[in-house]
């Protein structure tokens, strides 16, 4: 399905640029809502249209919520690199700045899949949002496809914490096309992403505090990949260290954690997304 959702992506992406950045034949919003919706599902409103990318979302039905989709490309780093700089998360714990916690608790051997703890912070007054969730991931090289999946889970081993808000509801996915190879420059890639963070806020509150850090943790990723390619820190290969390669596999490549903040407080363009 991943799969199917970024050749959909890539098929309309000519309908939503001109030639250039600076001569863009956007189409009416209806018409452009309707050529990224697929047929018979609820229509994804634009929200922000960058350089790098662009960013929708859409109403859950029968919530407050909203789901978001990001679709973008990057011409100056791999996606190995990109794909690694996501899986590992002890890197994760040097580049980003919203981390209290990053934790593999479980690691299922024959498939690949991960059970991660990840503690974050919440923009001030809010308290610090844990997440536990399962991860996979599956490299295609036939298709020439990296596909990265996680979702919410419950797991015994970590109950509840007084000090934190527990995030029960989240799931992501992203989807990387290599313009090329997996090992060279230029990559599409599509994240899908929803999550529950529980606050009291209107919807509209929330909205805005996501779409405003989208930007700055993409910047973050992609900053951090280029560090990974100049070879300034080691990185994991997931690519070669899965234990089957045709597993099926998903991922969170899709964001995980942060580091903490000095003062304890950050500013809604640092909320992070995983």
């Amino acid at each position: 399905r991943s799969a199917q959702e970024m050749k959909h992506m890539e098929n309309i992406s000519s309908l939503l640029q001109g030639s250039s950045p600076g001569e863009r034949q956007r189409p009416d919003p209806k018409s452009e809502r309707e050529a990224v919706s697929a047929p018979g599902e609820q229509p994804w409103e634009m929200i922000m249209d960058k350089k790098h990318f662009k960013l929708w979302r859409r109403p859950i039905e029968g919530t407050h919520l909203y789901q978001y989709r990001v679709f973008g490309s990057y011409t100056d780093v791999t996606p190995r690199q990109f794909f690694n700089v996501q899986l590992d998360t002890e890197y994760r714990k040097k580049w980003d700045s919203l981390v209290i916690k990053l934790d593999v608790i479980e690691r299922d051997l024959a498939t690949g899949s991960e059970v991660i703890h990840w503690v974050t912070h919440f923009p001030y007054p809010m308290y610090s949002r844990d997440y536990v969730y399962v991860r996979r991931y599956s490299v295609d090289k036939e298709n020439n496809l990296m596909v990265l999946v996680s979702r919410a889970v419950e797991h015994p081993s970590v109950p509840e914490d007084p000090e934190y808000v527990r995030v029960r509801t989240y799931e992501s996915q992203m989807v990387i096309r290599p313009h090329k190879t997996f090992d060279e420059n230029g990559f599409d890639y599509l994240l899908t992403y929803s999550d529950n963070p529980q606050t009291v806020f209107p919807r509209y509150c929330v909205s805005w505090m996501v779409s405003s850090g989208m930007p700055d943790f993409l910047e973050k990723l992609h900053t951090a990949a280029l560090k990974a390619k100049k070879m300034e820190i080691e990185v994991r290969d997931y690519m070669s260290a899965k234990p089957l390669e045709s597993g099926g596999s998903e991922g969170k490549a899709s964001m995980a954690a942060a580091e903490h903040k000095s003062d304890g407080t950050c500013s809604p363009a640092q909320l992070e997304y995983a």
